[in-house]
C-alpha cells in the first residue's frame, strides 16, 4: 500500500520513463480489468500527477508487472481504513481512478518511488484476483453533464477566485497555480486541479472523486473552499494582530531603554525605579489575597509615574508599605493539646478551676472543629485577679502570638477602624496595627477595658468594635485607611472588663462573661508562695538560700 505522496527521491536504481509512442489519451479505451494498487490517506484524482512511496510487497510485484505492460495502466483506490496493512475489497471505496505510472524509482531499501498521472475516474468491482495482488473490472464513469450550461461556467470563474485568494495565503501552494488555474478552460479538470492540491480530508476527496455530477462537485468545492478561505484569513488577521503587538511592545521597549539612557545622563529616575522594583519583589514575597494583589499594582503603576518630590508619592509609599506589613497569609499553627494546655493553665495560675475548665471546653471543640468560631470570652473581675496574664497563658497553650489593644478612655471610632488616606497623617486602625505587631492572622488578641470606653462626636468605638467581635462579620472588617477587606475571623478575641455594668448592651450580647472573684487571704497566700515570691527572688537576683 502507498504512503503520503512523497516528492521522487534521486535515482537509486534504474528509472523506467514512459514509452514515446503512448498515446496521451487513456480514458476512450480503457481495458475492462486492470490491476488495484490500495492507497493508504491519499486519493488520486484524474489529470493530476503526484508522486507515491510503494511498500508493501504485493504492491511492489504490481508496479513491477505493470511497468512490463506497454500502457502501464493501473487503478489506484483508497482504502476506507488506512491502519490495514493488506486491504481486501471490503476495505477499498468503489471509486478509484485508473492512472499511468509515468516513471519508477527503486530504492535500496526494496521501496519504490512512482510518479503516476491520473486519466479516468473509474467504478471498481467486482474483483477478479486477490494474488499475488487485487485485480478488477473497472468501467468508466464521465461527468454528468454532457454540455457546459450557464451555471456550470459561473461555477467554475467562482471556483477559480476562489482557489486564487487562497494561492495568495497558503504559503505551500506554489505562485505557478496562478497561471496554471487561469489556463484551465474545462471545469471537471479544473475541479480535479482544485480538489488534488487542497488539504483537505481523505473523506472529503473521496467524495469529491465519487461525485458524479460536475455542478455538485463544483459547489461541494466552493463550499469548502470558502471554509478554507474564512480559517486562513482568520489566522491572517490573528498573525496580524500578535505582530502588532509585538511591534507596540518593541517600541515600548526601545522608548523605555532610551528614557532610562536620558534619565541616567541627567541623574534622575534610578531611584524611583529601584523603589519600585523592590517594592514588586516584596509584594511577590507577600503574595496576598487577589484583590488586595491588585489594589497593590493599581497604586505601583500610579508611584512610578510620580515624580519622586511630589506629595502624593509620599502618601502612595506609605500605604504600599502598610499593605506588605500585614500579615496576609502569615498563621500560627495550633498546639491543640488539651493536658500541655492544662498544665500551662495550673502553672500561671492558682485556683479559678472554673475559669480553666471552661477555656479547655473551647479548645476542645477547636480540636474537633477546627474552623469552628466560638464565643467571644470576656473575663470580668477587679484588678489584679490575672485577666491580662489569664490571656496570655491562653497564647501560649495555643502556641499562638500574643498582641493586646486597650480601649480605656477611647472616643474616637477611627482608633479602631482607622483614617481615610485623605487625611493629613492618616494611618490604620489599632487591630491592623496589632495584626503587624503580632506578625500573625490568628494571634490571641486581647482588648482590654471595653467596660471604659467612651462616645462623643467623633463617633462610637463600642459601635466599631461591634464588627471588629462579630463573627458573621470580621472575616471581611474593612479597615477605612486599606480599604481592604482583612479577615478576622481566625483571631481568638478575649476582651476583659472591671465591672459588667458599664459595658453597652450589644456588645455584651456578642460575649460570653467569664467572671472572676478576688482572692481569699488563704489563697493569696498560695499565689504568694508559688508565683510572686520565686518571681521577686528571680527579678532581684537572689539565690533560694
Amino acid at each position: 500500500m502507498s504512503t503520503e505522496p512523497a516528492a521522487p527521491a534521486p535515482p537509486a536504481a534504474a528509472v523506467d520513463d514512459l514509452p514515446a509512442d503512448l498515446p496521451a489519451d487513456h480514458s476512450s479505451d480503457l481495458p475492462a480489468e486492470l490491476p488495484v494498487l490500495p492507497l493508504r490517506n491519499t486519493v488520486l484524482f484524474p489529470d493530476a500527477v503526484a508522486p507515491l512511496a510503494i511498500g508493501e510487497p504485493r504492491s511492489v510485484r504490481l508496479i513491477d508487472d505493470a511497468m512490463n505492460e506497454p500502457r502501464r495502466l493501473v487503478a489506484f483506490v483508497t482504502s476506507r481504513e488506512p491502519e490495514h496493512d493488506e486491504p481486501g475489497p471490503e476495505d477499498l471505496y468503489d471509486v478509484g481512478t485508473a492512472a499511468v505510472v509515468q516513471k519508477m524509482v527503486k530504492v535500496p531499501d526494496g521501496t519504490l518511488r512512482v510518479l503516476v498521472q491520473g486519466i479516468a475516474r473509474v467504478r471498481v468491482g467486482p474483483y477478479t484476483q486477490s494474488q499475488p495482488y487485487l485485480t478488477a473490472q473497472v468501467e468508466e464513469v464521465p461527468d454528468d453533464a454532457a454540455e457546459r450550461t450557464t451555471t456550470v461556467d459561473a461555477l467554475a470563474r467562482t471556483l477559480q477566485g476562489l482557489f486564487t485568494r487562497i494561492i495568495d495565503l497558503v504559503p505551500y501552494l506554489p505562485d505557478e497555480l496562478h497561471v496554471a488555474v487561469a489556463n484551465v478552460d474545462d471545469p471537471g479538470t479544473l475541479s480535479h486541479l482544485v480538489a488534488s492540491t487542497m488539504r483537505f480530508s481523505t473523506a472529503e476527496k473521496q467524495e469529491l472523486l465519487a461525485e458524479p455530477a460536475l455542478d455538485a462537485r463544483l459547489r461541494r468545492l466552493i463550499v469548502l473552499l470558502n471554509r478554507e478561505v474564512e480559517v486562513l484569513e482568520l489566522g491572517a488577521r490573528i498573525q496580524s494582530e500578535v505582530q502588532q503587538d509585538m511591534d507596540k511592545g518593541q517600541r515600548e521597549y526601545y522608548l523605555r531603554q532610551q528614557l532610562k539612557a536620558i534619565q541616567e545622563e541627567l541623574g534622575e529616575g534610578d531611584e524611583t525605579e529601584a523603589e519600585v522594583t523592590e517594592l514588586r519583589e516584596r509584594l511577590e514575597e507577600v503574595n496576598p489575597p487577589e484583590e488586595v494583589r491588585r489594589a497593590a499594582e493599581r497604586e505601583l503603576g500610579r508611584l512610578a509615574r510620580i515624580p519622586t518630590g511630589s506629595a502624593e508619592y509620599s502618601v502612595i509609599r506609605t500605604y504600599l508599605d502598610w499593605i506588605l506589613a500585614v500579615p496576609w497569609n502569615l498563621a500560627s499553627e495550633d498546639q491543640l493539646d488539651l493536658e500541655r494546655a492544662k498544665r500551662i493553665l495550673d502553672e500561671d495560675h492558682y485556683d479559678i478551676e472554673k475559669v480553666k475548665d471552661r477555656i479547655l471546653e473551647q479548645l476542645a471543640v477547636t480540636r474537633l472543629k477546627a474552623d469552628a468560631s466560638g464565643p467571644i470570652l470576656c473575663l470580668v473581675g477587679p484588678p489584679g485577679v490575672g485577666k491580662t496574664s489569664l490571656g496570655q497563658s491562653i497564647a501560649r497553650a495555643l502556641g499562638r502570638r500574643f498582641t493586646r489593644m486597650s480601649v480605656g478612655g477611647m472616643r474616637d471610632e477611627s482608633e479602631i477602624r482607622g483614617h481615610r488616606r485623605t487625611y493629613v497623617g492618616a494611618m490604620p486602625g489599632t487591630v491592623v496595627r496589632s495584626l503587624r505587631d503580632a506578625g500573625s492572622m490568628n494571634p490571641v488578641f486581647m482588648i482590654d477595658e471595653v467596660d471604659k470606653m467612651g462616645a462623643d462626636f467623633r463617633g462610637d468605638p463600642s459601635s466599631a468594635l461591634l464588627e471588629v467581635l462579630d463573627p458573621a462579620q470580621n472575616s471581611a472588617f474593612r479597615d477605612l485607611y486599606l480599604d481592604l477587606p482583612v479577615d478576622l475571623s481566625r483571631v481568638l478575641f478575649i476582651c476583659t472588663a472591671n465591672v459588667l455594668e458599664a459595658i453597652p448592651g450589644p456588645l455584651i450580647d456578642r460575649m460570653e462573661i467569664i467572671r472572676l472573684a478576688g482572692y481569699s487571704d488563704e489563697e493569696k497566700l498560695h499565689i504568694a508562695r508559688r508565683y510572686l515570691v520565686p518571681r521577686q527572688v528571680a527579678a532581684n537576683g537572689l539565690s533560694e538560700d
